[in-house]
């Protein structure tokens, strides 16, 4: 992917936990990003992200926007509150990059379908094994898939990589689901290390999907984001092979069978004095994934959001749609109907929408 020559200016509405994502990317690559202002109710909350990252924080939209020119905003606030930033947004003629999901029901969903200029930030397809995935898939190794299982993230997150990978796009999805609970030891979390031992309560959801003849299992325990004790899983299924977490067996012809493990390469590691970041992912002797933005020192998830950020400055300037309301509200719309189905115990079948024939 070839970077914008021109920096890639954007500001912030809220000063949450995920905005941090952002300013750190911005921080990381400052000759590409850069954020112009942040919108922050609470003054001292403002302050804070100033000293920490240097940037100018406002007390409203009219301010920031007043006194700072944004290629595009990003909206990073409550559930409730995004729809309505959104639209402000949108009435004005200004670009979104709405955080996960843009409404918190399917009314608000169907509500914003008439905003343009919106793109959601799901960064989890641009991770970097996710990426190493889609490459995988469209290579054709696998043939054509037909199943998936996949415990990476909850709920519409989950969810994006599900369609994606089985490439099911708005088709009409049947589902049953169910959520159980067990012990486990606390671990970190976003406050840091655990401080002592403490037995706690895991939450796990499991749901089975149906696509018209495609299936789909999403399993996934919040304390999998942080924990030490409890490990992502994805298993992808096609009629000529299989990728199994980082291991891909498939069929060079009917009677050769071919197995490759997915290798990430690092610079820093073991004497080298490259510096410390990702250059990319292994698949045999093929690259799968390489990272563009090297040699910034950004994890998995950083660079994913830089990704939307790059994309939709590219969208910005005319360039392709890379996640539009209309998928954004998909994805949503089926975690809504996952916790429909877990809390009648049913089977629940979805609705074609509207945003479906808007694509």
């Amino acid at each position: 992917m070839a970077l914008s020559d021109t920096k890639i200016s954007f500001g912030i509405v809220g000063g949450g936990w995920r905005t941090e994502f952002y300013l750190r990317v911005a921080a990381a690559l400052p000759a590409l990003f850069e954020a112009s202002g942040i919108v922050v109710r609470d003054a001292s909350k403002g302050s804070e992200l100033e000293r920490r990252f240097g940037v100018a924080t406002f007390r409203s939209l009219e301010e920031m926007l007043e006194l700072t020119k944004p290629s595009f905003v990003v909206v990073s606030v409550p559930w409730a509150v995004c729809p309505v930033i959104i639209r402000q947004l949108a009435e004005r003629g200004i670009p979104v990059l709405s955080e996960t999901p843009p409404a918190p029901d399917l009314e608000g969903l169907l509500a914003l379908q008439d905003c343009s200029g919106v793109q959601v930030a799901e960064q989890y397809p641009f991770q970097p094994r996710h990426q190493a995935i889609d490459e995988i898939i469209r290579s054709g190794r696998l043939g054509e898939v037909s199943h998936v299982q996949v415990s990476v993230a909850h709920g519409y997150h989950g969810i994006a990589l599900i369609r994606r990978w089985l490439g099911v796009g708005f088709d009409a999805a049947q589902m049953t689901a169910k959520r159980f609970s067990s012990p486990i030891t606390a671990g970190p979390n976003r406050a840091g290390k655990p401080q002592r031992y403490e037995k706690t309560v895991s939450q796990q959801t499991i749901a089975w999907f149906e696509f018209n003849g495609k299936q789909a299992v999403f399993d996934f325990t919040g304390d999998q984001y942080f924990s030490w004790i409890r490990s992502s899983r994805i298993l992808i299924r096609g009629d000529q092979g299989e990728l199994a977490n980082d291991t891909l067996r498939y069929l060079a012809d009917f009677e050769t069978p071919v197995q490759l493990d997915l290798k990430r390469v690092s610079a820093g590691e073991n004497g080298n004095l490259e510096g410390q970041y990702l250059k990319g992912i292994l698949c045999g002797e093929q690259w799968v994934y390489t990272n563009p933005f090297a040699p910034a020192r950004l994890t998995d998830d950083e660079l994913a959001v830089a990704e939307t950020l790059q994309k939709m400055s590219e969208y910005v300037r005319g360039g392709p749609s890379f996640y539009p309301l209309a998928e954004a509200s998909q994805d949503h719309y089926l975690n809504l109907l996952l916790n429909q189905a877990i809390e009648t115990g049913e089977t629940v079948t979805s609705a074609v929408q509207p945003w479906a024939t808007r694509t």
